[in-house]
C-alpha cells in the first residue's frame, strides 16, 4: 500500500507542478494578483508531494519490501542499514526521485524566502521552477517509476553493486544533486528575467546567494566523490577525467564564473547580458550531466546502465530547456543595456579575465568529453581523450586565472592601480620566490611545472592572507584598529578568502600526489619485508573473515620508519556472494605530508600475494583545500547580505502622538 501512496504523491506533485507552471505566469503577463499567489502554495505542495513519494521509496528499502522491483534490483536483507538507505539512491528511479526533491525544495525556499521579490518576478520564476518540474516528473513516472511492484516477490534481493556499499554514497550524491539542482534557480531567475525585460542590481542580488548556495554543495559533492575514488577504488588516483566527473566539473566551472560576473551586475550595472547566458548555460550542463549518467552512452562506475529510450526522453528535456531559454535570450537580451562604464585595468575588467578564462576552460573540457561521443555516434571510429588532453590544455589556462585571483581583489571598482596592486603584493612574491627556490633546492629542476605550480600554489595561498591584511590596514593603522577591522570584516569577505586560500592548498596536494607519486607493485607472502620510498612494509599475516553480506581476505601489514613501527594496515579484499563481485579496500596511513596507499590485489596459487603501494606526497593538502573551499562558500553563504539577497526592510518611526490642546 504504501508504494502506492508514494506513487499517487508524484502524480500529485505532476499536477501541482502544472498548476505552478501555468496560472503564476498568466497571473503576471496580466497582472493578476489571485494567479500570482496561487505559485507559493503550488510549490510548498509540490515539495509535500515529493517527500511523500521519497520517504515512501525509502521505507520500501528500509523494510526490504521485495515486493517493489526496484528494491528486488538494488538491495539485500543482509545489507546493513546505511547501505539499505544509501541505496534509496544508488539506482536510476531513486536517484530521480531525489532528484526532484531537490528541485521541489529550492522553489519551496524561494517561496518561502522570497518575501522582498517583487511580486512578478516571484511568481515568473516559480513559474519556470515548475515547468522543469513538469518535465522531471514526467520523465520519472512514463519512463522511471521507481515505485513498480514485481510478482512473484522473489525471497531476496539482488544487492546493490559492492562499489557502491561505501559510507560515502550516503552523502555524495545528495550533495552532488544539491549541487546540480541547485543551479536551476539561477536558470529560473534569468528566464524570468529575460520574461521581464529588466536586470539590475536588485536581480543579482538575489541570483548570488541561490548560486553560491549550489556552488558550495557542488563543491562539497565533487571533492566527496573524488575522495571516494581515491580510498575505494584502489587504484590510488583522485581524479581521471572520467567522463561523468567531468559532467560535474563543467558546471562548477560555469558556476564559479557566474558568482563572479553577478557580482558585477550588483556593484557596477555591468555584464547584465552576460551573466543571463552564464546562467542558463550552467543549468543546461547541469542537465547535460543528468542525459551522460543515464543515457547509457558511458560506460563508467559513475553511469546507471539504463535503456536508450530515458537517454533520449531527458535529451528532450535538455533541448527544450535549453533551446527555449537561448531564443528568449536572443530576442530579449539586446534590450538589456549595460550600465557602468569601466577600465581595462579595475576590478571589473580582472573579473572579466576571470570569465573568459573560465568559459574557455569550461569549453575545453566540454569538447574533450563529448568529442569522442560525438565522432563514434557518427561512424567515425572510437577515439579515448584521456589525461595528457586534458591536461596540456587546460592547466595553461588555470595558471593566469589563478595568478590573476590574487591580484583583481586589491584592485578598485571602475579603474584600478595595477602598479599600486603589486606593490602592496610584495610580501607575496617574496614568499613565492622563496618557496619555490626552496622546491628547486630539494626536488631538482625537473619538472619544471611542478616549481610553477608549488610557486602558484604558494601565491594564492599567500595572497589571500594579504588581501585581508589590506582590508584591515594591517600596520597602517594602530593594531587596536586592525583587529577592529577584523572583527567587523563582512562575513563574505571572509568567506572569499578563505575560499582562495583553500585554492592554493589544493594546489600543493594536486601537484604533489601527481608528479612525485612513487608506485611499487610488491610479491609477497605473510613473514617477508619490503622497501617502499623510505619505508619498510613488512607483510605480518593474512586471515579471512566473514561478515554478513561479504566474505574477505584481510592482511595486516606494519610500516616501519628506521625500524620503527608508524602504523598498522589491514587492506583486505572482499567477495560479495550475492552481486559475484569482488573489490578491493585500500588501508592508507595518513600524515599531514604524504600518504602511503596499500592495496592487496591478487593472490598466486602459491600464497604470493599481489601488493600495489602507492606514496602521495602532500596529498592531505589537497582535502584541506577542498574542505577550505566548501567552507568558504558556507561562511559566504551566512552572511546576511547574501544569504537574504535583499536588504531588511526598516519601519519608519511612528511619531509619537501629540497631547491634546
Amino acid at each position: 500500500m504504501i508504494p502506492e501512496i508514494g506513487h499517487y504523491a508524484l502524480v500529485l506533485a505532476l499536477a501541482l507542478a502544472i498548476v505552478q507552471s501555468v496560472l503564476p505566469l498568466a497571473g503576471a503577463a496580466r497582472g493578476d494578483a489571485s494567479w500570482m499567489a496561487v505559485a507559493a502554495p503550488a510549490a510548498f505542495g509540490q515539495l509535500l508531494c515529493v517527500t511523500a513519494a521519497f520517504a515512501a521509496l525509502t521505507w520500501a528499502f528500509v523494510v526490504s519490501d521485495f515486493t517493489v522491483s526496484n528494491v528486488v534490483a538494488n538491495s539485500h536483507s543482509l545489507k546493513p542499514m546505511l547501505y539499505k538507505v544509501s541505496g534509496v539512491w544508488g539506482n536510476h528511479e531513486g536517484s530521480m526521485v531525489l532528484w526532484v526533491l531537490m528541485l521541489a525544495l529550492f522553489g519551496a525556499a524561494v517561496a518561502g524566502f522570497g518575501s522582498n521579490l517583487p511580486a512578478t518576478l516571484k511568481a515568473r520564476v516559480l513559474s519556470v521552477q515548475g515547468m522543469i518540474g513538469v518535465g522531471f516528473l514526467l520523465f520519472i513516472l512514463a519512463t522511471s517509476n521507481p515505485f513498480i511492484r514485481v510478482d512473484p516477490a522473489p525471497p531476496d534481493g539482488q544487492d546493490l553493486n559492492p562499489l557502491l556499499q561505501d559510507p560515502g554514497l550516503a552523502f555524495h550524491p545528495p550533495m552532488l544533486y544539491l549541487g546540480y539542482v541547485g543551479f536551476s534557480m539561477a536558470f529560473a531567475f534569468a528566464v524570468a528575467a529575460l520574461i521581464e525585460g529588466r536586470v539590475d542590481a536588485a536581480w543579482a542580488r538575489w541570483v548570488r546567494p541561490w548560486t553560491l548556495a549550489a556552488w558550495t554543495a557542488l563543491t562539497g559533492g565533487i571533492a566527496l566523490g573524488s575522495f571516494w575514488a581515491y580510498y575505494e577504488l584502489g587504484w590510488g588516483g583522485w581524479w581521471y577525467w572520467d567522463p561523468v566527473e567531468n559532467a560535474s566539473f563543467m558546471p562548477w566551472l560555469l558556476g564559479t564564473a557566474l558568482l563572479h560576473s553577478a557580482i558585477v551586475v550588483e556593484k557596477r550595472d555591468a555584464l547584465k547580458s552576460w551573466t543571463i547566458l552564464l546562467a542558463i548555460l550552467t543549468f543546461t550542463l547541469s542537465l547535460m550531466g543528468t542525459f551522460l549518467v543515464r543515457s547509457g552512452v558511458l560506460t563508467s562506475v559513475h553511469a546507471f546502465a539504463v535503456d536508450p529510450d530515458r537517454g533520449l526522453f531527458i535529451l528532450a528535456l535538455l533541448v527544450i530547456a535549453t533551446g527555449g531559454a537561448l531564443l528568449l535570450y536572443a530576442i530579449r537580451a539586446p534590450s538589456l543595456k549595460g550600465g557602468g562604464l569601466f577600465a581595462p585595468v579595475s576590478r571589473e575588467g580582472s573579473l572579466v579575465i576571470n570569465n573568459l578564462l573560465l568559459s574557455t576552460a569550461t569549453a575545453t573540457v566540454f569538447i574533450g568529453t563529448l568529442y569522442p561521443l560525438l565522432l563514434d555516434a557518427i561512424g567515425g571510429g572510437k577515439v579515448s581523450v584521456g589525461p595528457p588532453f586534458f591536461n596540456a590544455t587546460f592547466i595553461p589556462l588555470m595558471i593566469p586565472l589563478v595568478g590573476l585571483m590574487v591580484v583583481g581583489p586589491l584592485l578598485a571598482w571602475k579603474r584600478g592601480d595595477l602598479p599600486g596592486a603589486i606593490g602592496r603584493l610584495k610580501v607575496a612574491v617574496v614568499l613565492t620566490i622563496v618557496v619555490a627556490l626552496a622546491t628547486l633546492w630539494v626536488q631538482g629542476v625537473k619538472p619544471v611545472m611542478a616549481i610553477v605550480g608549488i610557486a602558484l600554489g604558494t601565491w594564492a595561498l599567500i595572497g589571500a592572507v594579504v588581501e585581508v591584511a589590506e582590508r584591515v590596514r594591517l600596520f597602517r593603522v594602530p593594531l587596536g584598529d586592525s583587529a577592529r577591522r577584523l572583527a567587523n570584516l563582512p562575513r563574505a569577505a571572509w568567506g572569499m578568502s578563505i575560499a582562495h586560500a583553500g585554492i592554493g592548498v589544493m594546489i600543493f596536494g594536486m601537484v604533489g600526489s601527481s608528479v612525485w607519486l612513487t608506485e611499487k607493485i610488491l610479491l609477497m607472502r605473510p613473514g617477508e619485508t619490503k622497501e617502499v620510498a623510505g619505508y619498510d612494509l613488512r607483510f605480518d599475516a593474512q586471515e579471512r573473515v566473514t561478515v554478513a553480506n561479504y566474505r574477505a581476505e584481510r592482511g595486516t601489514f606494519t610500516l616501519l620508519r628506521d625500524g620503527r613501527a608508524v602504523a598498522v594496515l589491514t587492506p583486505e579484499q572482499r567477495t560479495f556472494p550475492v552481486a559475484k563481485m569482488t573489490t578491493t579496500e585500500s588501508a592508507i596511513h595518513t600524515t599531514l605530508w604524504r600518504d602511503v596507499y596499500v592495496v592487496m590485489a591478487d593472490r598466486r596459487d602459491d600464497g604470493v600475494w599481489t601488493v600495489r603501494t602507492y606514496v602521495h606526497p602532500l596529498v592531505p593538502f589537497l582535502w584541506i583545500g577542498c574542505t577550505m573551499l566548501f567552507v568558504g562558500g558556507l561562511v559566504s553563504l551566512s552572511d546576511r547580505r547574501l544569504r537574504v539577497g535583499a536588504p531588511t526592510r526598516r519601519r519608519l518611526p511612528v511619531a509619537a502622538p501629540q497631547p491634546a490642546e
